[in-house]
């Protein structure tokens, strides 16, 4: 494509999954690679290298466990192998058990980053007007090429401020900084243990709002990148951490690489071992969330960092920043649940309860559901287990035995968001009839449950002495319909002879396309009681594959 991989001309410039892997041969061998370029909802990011290994981090606002680490060994490909945070301790109205709920609050905005002379994992995140602090053992990190044989997060006591939107830095003396702030930039300096506050400074005020802050030492000067939400990204520059800085801008209203989609922004910088330079950001991509997207940069001769444009748009297509014949597990493919623990594909709709779910193991594998709750409304039923949507567009199919279920229990696979739909199986007395139920939604004023959900279509019942295994499969189209009037839709089908044939129910859904709850839609299950607990489901299996 003509003018792909240069710089805008006005600037000058100068040198400075538990899924099935991926069995691809070229894969390894791209030359190019496309925008996006992990088609799933991980705002916010957070990127950094460690040796050979490429690390991510992003928000999940009420999920659990929290903040996903993501590894790569090419910036492209990428698999989530940790998460940060593996319970909220943030209050009890995380734990989604009648004391309220956490919807739209939680992880926004945090940054991760690795400490050599530790050898230790940092993650801090303001929430609930404190920020909190997770740490674990990088188990030799440094000395091997960023490769973590374990991860083991502990939470440490939270600092009384709130670092809002922070990024952290380690600089070349060792000392360890955070940079937060909303339209007032400030930059906090930490202990030598990095887990308390020995002074904070305002460094910078702007007069719009700016966020998202990323802070990086290199070549002597120090940058801090931010946001203006959600159309333009700036970065400060200066000699001292605490300044004074100046600002330019990196982007701003920048046209690519999806239509429907927002302009890329926030996310941060990253070199690569021989010092190429990338700016990761995302798209607004509703419905399917916030995306991330990936391009080069390039450094002025007086050490400003700029976009690599296609003809002053976020490309499409780059050159691979790394070949690498190392590879990690493809999104895609068939989780049968045989491990000790869940993949850190799997997040939890708030904190689950512990008790009430259990992996089986064995050849066989298996996730046990067992209902946790007596309520008719989903939003506030525990142990919704939820898995990112892969887009442009998929299918997520749960295998599921109901055989075990009891009179007003309600399971199934469920499209989630704020305004979700699922379809499933409602037991009622003796029998249990296959349903497709929306209409269930969320407040966008203070998110409690406005709508707890319609019969919108009945299919057969189940009969009682089989086996019991039903085969769910929701069918998304997230492609980004962002600031228009255009719904995505979804499909729902069953199958009642192994997976075989399906047979589609009820009408195609709606998705939102509001910003407002953040997340994008997720393909979850779930199983709660509305009259007594002591039915269970067990998942079999779950797959996502492109359609």
């Amino acid at each position: 494509m003509k003018g792909l991989y240069q710089v805008a001309a006005a600037l000058a410039a100068s040198p400075l999954v538990l899924s099935a892997p991926n069995t691809n041969p070229l894969a390894p061998r791209a030359t190019t690679f496309n925008n996006p370029v992990l088609w799933q909802d991980h705002p916010d990011l957070d990127v950094f290298r460690v040796g050979d290994v490429f690390y991510y981090s992003s928000s999940t606002f009420a999920y659990s466990p929290g903040a996903p680490v993501l590894k790569s060994y090419d910036l492209v490909n990428w698999e989530p192998v940790s998460h940060s945070v593996p319970e909220l301790n943030f209050g009890s109205k995380y734990n989604l058990n009648g004391t309220g709920s956490a919807y739209v609050k939680g992880i926004w905005a945090s940054s991760l980053r690795y400490r050599a002379s530790n050898d230790k994992f940092y993650w801090m995140g303001c929430v609930e007007g404190k920020t909190h602090i997770w740490t674990s053992p990088g188990n030799g990190a440094a000395k091997n090429k960023g490769e973590v044989s374990n991860w083991n997060w502990t939470s440490n006591p939270p600092i009384n401020s709130c670092y809002y939107d922070c990024g952290i830095l380690v600089d070349d003396d060792d000392t360890m900084y955070v940079v937060y702030g909303n339209t007032e930039i400030s930059v906090a300096q930490l202990s030598a243990d990095g887990l308390k506050q020995v002074k904070s400074q305002s460094v910078y005020k702007h007069s719009e709002t700016i966020e998202g802050s990323r802070m990086y030492k290199i070549n002597g000067y120090y940058y801090i990148f931010v946001t203006r939400p959600a159309s333009a990204e700036y970065v400060l520059r200066s000699k001292s951490v605490w300044g004074p800085y100046t600002m330019k801008t990196i982007l701003s209203n920048i046209k690519g690489p999806l239509s429907s989609a927002g302009v890329a922004h926030q996310g941060g910088i990253v070199g690569t071992a021989d010092n190429k330079w990338y700016y990761a950001a995302f798209l607004d991509a509703y419905p399917g969330g916030r995306i991330p997207v990936l391009a080069p940069i390039t450094w002025t001769s007086d050490g400003w960092p700029q976009l690599v444009t296609d003809n002053g748009s976020w490309g499409k297509s780059y050159p691979m920043p790394v070949q690498t014949t190392k590879t990690v597990a493809s999104p895609l493919g068939t989780d049968e649940f045989k491990g000790a623990s869940l993949s850190h594909e799997w997040e939890w709709n708030h904190n689950p309860d512990k008790t009430k779910f259990r992996l089986l193991g064995g050849p066989e594998g298996g996730l046990v559901l067992q209902t946790a709750d007596v309520t008719n409304d989903l939003f506030a039923a525990r142990n919704t287990l939820t898995h990112r949507i892969m887009g442009p567009k998929s299918s997520g199919t749960f295998r599921l035995d109901v055989s075990k279920m009891k009179d007003g229990d309600r399971a199934g696979a469920v499209l989630f968001r704020d305004r979700a739909a699922y379809i499933g199986i409602h037991k009622d007395g003796e029998t249990s009839t296959i349903v497709l139920v929306n209409g269930l939604t969320l407040s966008e004023e203070n998110w409690s449950t406005t709508g707890r959900g319609n019969v919108a279509a009945r299919g057969p019942n189940v009969a009682s002495g089989t086996t019991g295994e039903v085969w769910f499969k929701i069918t998304a189209d997230i492609t980004p319909a962002f600031g228009t009037n255009t719904e995505r839709t979804t499909s729902f089908a069953y199958s009642t002879d192994g997976g075989k044939t399906y047979t589609n129910l009820g009408p195609a859904f709606g998705m939102s396309n509001s910003w407002r709850y953040f997340t994008g839609y997720r393909f979850g299950v779930f199983n709660f009681a509305t009259k007594a607990k002591g039915g269970e489901v067990t998942v079999k299996s779950f797959g996502m594959q492109l359609v």
